[in-house]
């Protein structure tokens, strides 16, 4: 059971770390909210990953090979309108204070739906995690719980720490904030262009 906790919190860490469209949104967010109206999006993928999971367990034997591409697809849309809001935020004044700020549900569900419309989440549980939660679950239901638990618990505590360190930097004065607003804005902007070309191309 202890090797497949650990494979878990290996890849929750990994995910969370990883740089993507996820990360990218929770900049934009804490710059724009504080750390405190950002921390609830860390829980996004309990909410959103359990259809993620069941749809990508499935496909790995039963979905048609265009249902990513439409997922990739809306996905890009998606998330070039985050980046323009990033962008949005990036270009306003340094001395503006009384622009409206999202609450913690509110950027939660932005969280929660950029998540679902996001294909990473479908390809690592049909490539990389998919496989595992099968192979535990065929030697015992026990091994399956403990790899998704590992996962889970990893991903969220690291995703929440990754928000209060881009609330650190958010402190360093509004320049700081607008310069950080403009990189998240650029990375969410080229991850919907990479999601469209991917979902057209692909």
């Amino acid at each position: 059971m202890f090797g497949y906790l650990l494979q878990g919190v290996a890849l929750g860490i990994s995910a969370a770390a990883s740089p993507g469209p996820f990360q990218a949104f929770l900049l934009s967010q804490t710059m724009r909210n504080g750390w405190r109206r950002t921390l609830p999006a860390a829980l996004a993928p309990l909410f959103s990953d359990g259809p993620i999971v069941a749809l990508a367990l499935l496909a790995l034997t039963q979905m048609p090979d265009g249902f990513l591409r439409v997922v990739r697809v809306a996905g890009g849309a998606f998330i070039l309108y985050l980046a323009l809001g990033a962008y949005r935020a990036a270009r306003q004044p340094v001395t503006l204070v009384d622009a409206p700020l999202d609450s913690g549900p509110q950027t939660l569900t932005k969280a929660i739906v950029m998540n679902a419309l996001n294909p990473n989440p479908y390809l690592f549980w049909g490539i990389v995690a998919g496989p595992i939660v099968l192979e535990g679950w065929r030697r015992s239901a026990s091994l399956a719980v403990s790899f998704v638990g590992g996962f889970y618990g990893a991903l969220v505590s690291g995703t929440a720490l990754l928000v209060i360190l881009f609330a650190t930097a958010r402190r360093l004065g509004p320049r700081v904030r607008r310069a950080l607003n403009g990189v998240s804005a650029l990375a969410l902007f080229l991850f919907g262009l990479y999601q469209l070309w991917q979902g057209v191309m692909g």
